[in-house]
């Protein structure tokens, strides 16, 4: 977990708890106790006023809270359709990512509202062919990869069946040819290539960063593609 997915999920404790102790917060997320003071220090900088009172530990200063972010009906219904095309369209980590996010959103709806997003829910279907479903759960950490700049390692089978291993260093992401594919410096052939997700076999992100700079934009790869569509 990175720095600011942790800070969120502190906030969220502090605002969910009367009080909440140093020990608590360091359990939860694995860390040292400096870290947690650190970290409420960094909450405190953003101009959250989080206090401490001995011996029951931090909470937020009455008065304070995030308003709930507020959706048009409108826009609630594009994200359920957003989740049918997400099903139809990304791996096994992306859908359990946007499945949590989503719930968050409908926590945050009004009764009503709720009550037709669900009805709109069961009156869409999406039908996908075989061929086009993603049996792979690596989308979401090529995605951490790339805006880490980290290299991965990756086993992958060609179109022959033979299986490499490679190193790679991610640009992005293109769906394309009905497929996803990840673009980035292969550190075995020392140029660009194109990696079918669906054809990666096992995947590392190995969180070493980046050797070669200035790599090519992705829009400057797209131009390389062998279709347009």
């Amino acid at each position: 977990m990175n720095r600011m997915d942790r800070l969120l999920g502190i906030l969220t404790i502090l605002q969910s708890k009367k009080f909440v102790p140093a020990e608590k917060i360091a359990d939860k997320y694995n860390i040292s106790l400096r870290t947690v003071y650190r970290d409420i220090k960094a909450l405190t900088e953003l101009g959250i006023p989080v206090s401490f009172e001995q011996p029951r530990g931090y909470f937020i200063v009455q008065g304070y809270f995030l308003p709930p972010v507020a959706f048009t009906t409108e826009e609630a219904n594009a994200l359920v359709l957003s989740e049918l095309l997400v099903y139809g369209f990304a791996d096994k980590s992306i859908q359990k990512n946007y499945a949590t996010a989503l719930n968050k959103v409908k926590a945050v709806l009004r009764s009503a509202q709720k009550e037709k997003i669900d009805e709109l829910d069961s009156s869409i279907r999406i039908q996908m062919h075989p061929k086009l479903l993603m049996n792979v759960d690596y989308l979401s950490q090529i995605q951490n990869a790339i805006t880490n700049q980290f290299i991965v390692e990756l086993e992958y089978k060609d179109k022959k069946e033979e299986i490499s291993k490679r190193k790679l260093e991610p640009i992005g992401l293109i769906y394309y040819a009905f497929s996803w594919h990840v673009m980035g410096w292969c550190h075995l052939r020392k140029d660009y290539r194109d990696f079918k997700v669906g054809r990666i076999t096992k995947l590392k992100v190995t969180e070493l960063p980046f050797k070669k700079e200035n790599h090519i934009s992705i829009n400057e790869f797209m131009k390389q593609l062998p279709v347009d569509y």
